[in-house]
């Protein structure tokens, strides 16, 4: 027995000693993209650097290149294209003996679709499916990489016409190739094949790496990176989006939204101009309704910069806008930082005003940094943006079908819409929500949705069963707002409602029939089981694309979820403000009647300002946008902390009397940072890696919110600071 006993205790032991030394979970909450071996310009501080390609560099191979990211403390993940990519061994011919440049996307003129030299948008068939699973998904498991982001699946709209597409659509559809541009119909079947085709190749070559990594006994996790599906439909592209979070190899997604994007001019009151922040916002929408219901992981992205030659003070100013829209969805806490901070820090920009060409301005370097480490430590949040957040506006996977060519004259200038659905809602302060379609199985969908505003004007229901389910949701207490007259030439095409045994002129007709509904009038009201239908006769981008002409649809919106909802005031505004922890994110819209300033009481820090001022009260005028620190909500403010740095924290040691902390961010750099005490520094000791006193160092003291500033150069080996009151 007492053998038993000693063994038993030793066991414990052992089982105690192993719980306290077993490694923390990884962080994977930030990250970046980038293609370039570790280098000092560049170390970004996020978890996880995001290895771009498998190309080997001069004098340096793929394997060689994560080791440089891992060797500094990163997680490594992984990151390539799917439809296109630098893979010249395959589309030259050295991978297989045969040249592939065949494959890429041809528009009707014969012209091929490049993304760059030898390098074409791909229409994926067996060969290329296979390249990318043996040349370059085994070869990034081979070197210990787990999770892997496939780019950006995309089929230009006016492509359509090689001779790889044409044997692709006789063996899906089982009869000839049509030409896109000669009907609507064979536009939308043309959308169909692309979509499909995507998706196939996507579900392949994500199964081959969850069966390969399991073979290795690794557990590979597959991501989309990919534009909303707001931007590839305004843009016209085709890409699978939504159907993706349903297929079990697709573990999440990183949402590709940036300036580049959200910079697309948009039609609103009669004009048409960027509205980089309200687009933005639409964006991260239509992100977060294709993947919550399904419970997938989700980075946002944005980028400080973007990929058209412009100049630094706009990219800073069109940052600033997505940066706030990303900050409004608070059930997002994952982040892709930055893509290409090589580009970023390394790469020469135009000065406003002038020819002349720098390297990111200090000041501007500071604050992307700033808003890149306040990432770090940003949590998910309960809370809700202000104003009526139960209002939808459904939207699907072909809304990317309707695009391109133009049939019967038919047009949607500039995606207009979506927009005259959304922009009338968002500008006047309602944080409007996108619904998926394909998600309306997942009763999450529509759970807090009291209205929702739908349309066939410029997308098609994929199949009955949607309808079966709105007419459920109406039935049950939903407002259903349509909006459409029905008279685009895609209402007519090979469908589930015009075929097998359907004859519906218009999939409309379908939904009105469920709900038991006759529109004959160009505005009607019917009142369905505990629930409202609406019934508009107008296209939604007319309410956009001519003045003043968005009253009635808004009027019907107040009605509706007032009335008919029975969900309370819809008020207007001017603003959409969050609170997320000690963070106030705050974006004030122009082009409303309400031209009032929005302010915020401090204590705060201006987080949008790299010199970190404490403000008893910050103003955010129309057509700006602020991220604040409130000290006032800071956890617990006895205990010394940074609350805002441009650079990330480690260290962190607090003594009776003592704070210290080591700050590491790219070399060239300059940080800012606000740290908390319980009193004045008495003492201030700044050491390099190598333990010399940097003496050039700026420091203030603010009594009233007891913070210190501090500034001094940045450097990746870390930058020791210890502060004694």
């Amino acid at each position: 027995m007492k053998n038993i006993f000693v063994s038993c205790c030793l066991t414990m032991l052992a089982s105690a000693v192993f719980a306290q030394q077993a490694p923390a979970p990884l962080k994977e909450k930030t990250a970046f993209q980038t293609a370039s071996p570790w280098m000092p310009e560049i170390d970004v501080r996020s978890d996880i650097a995001i290895v771009y390609g498998t190309n080997d560099h001069p004098g340096m191979t793929f394997e060689q290149r994560v080791q440089t990211w891992r060797d500094h403390g990163y997680q490594t993940n992984f990151m390539t294209g799917i439809a296109w990519g630098d893979y010249k061994d395959y589309f030259l011919g050295k991978w297989d003996g045969k040249n592939h440049l065949g494959v890429g996307q041809v528009t009707q003129k014969g012209d091929t679709i490049f993304h760059g030299r030898d390098m074409p948008y791909v229409v994926p068939d067996a060969s290329f499916i296979e390249y990318m699973k043996t040349a370059v998904i085994k070869r990034v498991i081979d070197v210990g990489i787990t999770n892997i982001f496939l780019e950006e699946p995309e089929f230009w709209a006016r492509a359509g016409y090689s001779a790889g597409f044409k044997a692709q659509w006789q063996s899906y559809y089982g009869f000839p190739w049509k030409p896109q541009d000669a009907s609507a119909e064979n536009t939308y079947l043309s959308s169909k094949l692309k979509y499909h085709l995507y998706y196939d190749a996507i579900e392949k070559v994500s199964s081959y790496a969850k069966a390969y990594g399991k073979s290795k006994g690794l557990n590979i996790k597959v991501f989309i990176a990919t534009h909303s599906l707001v931007n590839y439909s305004s843009w016209q592209i085709v890409s699978p989006e939504a159907s993706l979070a349903s297929l079990p190899g697709i573990d999440g997604y990183i949402a590709q939204v940036w300036t580049g994007t959200s910079r697309e001019p948009t039609y609103f009151n009669g004009l048409q101009k960027e509205r980089v922040f309200e687009n933005a916002y639409l964006e991260y929408g239509s992100m977060v309704s294709m993947t919550a219901p399904t419970g997938r992981k989700m980075f946002f992205l944005t980028d400080p910069i973007e990929d058209r030659q412009k100049d630094w003070s706009d990219y800073k100013r069109n940052y600033q806008a997505t940066f706030t829209a990303k900050l409004l969805y608070p059930t997002v806490s994952d982040y892709e930082v930055m893509p290409w901070p090589e580009r970023i820090y390394t790469h020469p920009y135009k000065v406003a005003n002038s020819n002349e060409k720098i390297l990111i301005p200090q000041y501007y370097s500071t604050q992307m940094q700033v808003m890149v480490n306040a990432l770090n430590s940003m949590p998910p949040s309960a809370n809700k943006v202000t104003g009526v957040n139960g209002i939808g506006v459904l939207m699907s996977n072909t809304l990317m079908f309707q695009r391109f060519p133009t049939h019967n004259g038919f047009e949607d200038p500039q995606f207009s819409n979506f927009y005259g659905q959304t922009l009338p809602l968002l500008k006047h302060g309602v944080p409007v929500q996108t619904v998926h379609m394909e998600n309306l199985g997942y009763a999450a969908s529509l759970k807090n949705i009291k209205v929702l505003v739908m349309s066939y004007a410029n997308m098609k229901p994929v199949s009955a069963q949607i309808h079966q389910q709105l007419a459920a949701w109406v039935k049950q207490g939903g407002v259903l707002i349509y909006c459409g007259r029905d008279d685009d030439p895609y209402q007519s095409v090979m469908e589930w409602w015009d075929t097998k045994g359907n004859n519906f002129k218009a999939p409309s007709q379908h939904l009105f029939k469920l709900l038991g509904v006759n529109p004959t009038a160009d505005s009607q009201k019917f009142n369905v089981g505990k629930g409202a239908v609406y019934v508009l006769r107008q296209n939604p981008k007319e309410y956009v694309l001519q003045a003043a002409n968005d009253g009635n649809y808004i009027g019907t919106v107040k009605q509706a979820y007032e009335k008919d909802a029975h969900a309370g005031a819809l008020t207007f505004k001017n603003s959409l403000y969050l609170a997320r922890g000690p963070y106030d994110i705050v974006a004030v819209m122009d082009e409303n009647a309400d031209s009032k300033p929005y302010t915020v009481k401090g204590p705060v820090i201006d987080l949008f300002d790299p010199q970190l001022p404490i403000l008893a009260e910050k103003v955010i005028n129309p057509g700006e946008q602020a991220l604040l620190y409130n000290v006032a909500r800071v956890a617990n403010k006895n205990i010394p902390q940074v609350l805002a740095s441009a650079s990330r924290i480690y260290n962190e040691k607090v003594a009776a009397g003592s704070y210290s902390f080591i700050a590491k961010s790219p070399v060239k750099t300059l940080n800012s940072a606000r740290v908390l005490l319980p009193g004045q520094p008495k003492q201030i000791v700044i050491t390099d890696s190598k333990g010399q006193n940097i003496t050039d160092v700026k420091t203030s003291w603010d009594t009233p919110s007891k913070t210190l500033y501090l500034g001094f150069a940045n450097s990746p080996d870390g930058i020791k600071v210890e502060l004694k009151w």
